[in-house]
């Protein structure tokens, strides 16, 4: 039965705010139009679109993914099932990156993922050199469709880690940055919410959730240059253990920064 959009809205069971982002993503429409055009008759097709998109919320799946972006440190990021969710706990990192940052500096962000970390470095530093690398090819796609869209240049590389398909100068970067895979395995939060269909090679490392920061610790300093620092996300109860791990393997000036709820995030130590 054909609907207004008023009524759409009315009689959909999702969040009203999520359910007018949907309108807006089906009909293209503003949200001041949503509201000087509520009396529209919607389209067929475009109802059908509408109710499928509904149905996969319904589901559970990340409004990210249905709407097929998410705002990063205010820029629109393109995201995909390849990739994590951007969050704003990450802009915590990009801070931190680019308050340690010199003049014409250069930066490698492994794991990059949808890239909002490289991206955001490069277009607030423009003057910066920066390398994103990911052990996905799926990802690294969408980092380089961010980029293009947002007119970044960035240096991409595919690989493990420090491992990839275009070695880098040894000694030559200024920050090396990471958000890697940090939940442990097992941890029932990946069964939960969004998490359940975020790709989960990027959310544990199917071990205690140090693996990778051990990893990126032991091979950052053969990267770094003297004096050069290394910043790693991790979880809310993981602040300890990674300056542990940064402080054992020679890393100075080892802190853990917090986020806005006051809860351990990244940890940073200079080479």
């Amino acid at each position: 039965m054909p609907q207004t959009l008023a009524q759409w809205l009315q009689n959909s069971p999702l969040p009203k705010s999520e359910a007018r982002m949907l309108l807006q993503q089906a009909t293209g429409l503003s949200r001041a139009q949503l509201i000087t055009r509520d009396g529209n008759i919607l389209a067929a097709d475009i109802q059908t679109t509408l109710d499928a998109l509904a149905a996969r919320r319904l589901q559970g799946e990340p409004m990210a993914y249905i709407l097929g972006s998410r705002e990063f440190y205010g820029r629109p990021f393109a995201v995909t099932p390849a990739v994590l969710i951007p969050r704003p706990e990450t802009e915590h990192l990009v801070e931190a990156a680019l308050a340690h940052l010199p003049p014409g500096g250069k930066v490698w962000d492994l794991g990059t993922g949808s890239g909002a970390v490289a991206v955001t470095i490069a277009l607030e530093r423009p003057d910066a050199r920066v390398r994103a690398s990911d052990i996905s090819r799926a990802a690294l796609a969408v980092a380089a469709q961010n980029a293009q869209a947002l007119g970044a240049t960035i240096e991409f590389a595919h690989g493990s880690w420090f491992a990839v398909d275009r070695p880098s100068e040894c000694g030559s970067y200024d920050v090396i940055v990471s958000n890697p895979p940090y939940i442990e395995a097992g941890d029932a939060h990946l069964t939960q919410g969004d998490l359940r269909f975020e790709p989960q090679h990027a959310l544990t490392d199917f071990s205690d959730g140090l693996s990778c920061i051990r990893t990126l610790v032991e091979n950052a300093p053969q990267y770094l240059k003297h004096s050069g620092r290394l910043m790693v996300e991790h979880g809310f109860n993981q602040g300890a253990a990674a300056r542990e791990i940064f402080t054992g393997s020679g890393f100075k000036e080892v802190v853990t920064l917090v986020d806005l709820a006051g809860l351990d995030r990244i940890t940073c130590g200079q080479w």
